[in-house]
């Protein structure tokens, strides 16, 4: 997992995320990592507009955000 951030942090590639809270709430977010600690991940969230600092053990999976194609 750490990988798969530290090359979104270098890309700016968009991953998606599934994300408990600290109260237990789970959520869907769209993220762009702008920087990975040991323990956290500064990104901004898309789902919220906002700037978010969110915890790696709280991360209960993250894949790189699929395009969808338009078109035939």
């Amino acid at each position: 997992m750490k990988g798969l951030l530290m090359r979104a942090a270098e890309s700016g590639e968009r991953l998606e995320m599934i994300y408990m809270s600290a109260k237990g709430d789970i959520s869907q977010r769209v993220i762009k990592v702008l920087h990975v600690s040991s323990e956290s991940l500064k990104a901004y969230c898309y789902t919220r507009n906002q700037f978010r600092t969110f915890k790696l053990e709280n991360i209960l999976s993250i894949v790189p955000l699929k395009q969808h194609r338009r078109g035939a």
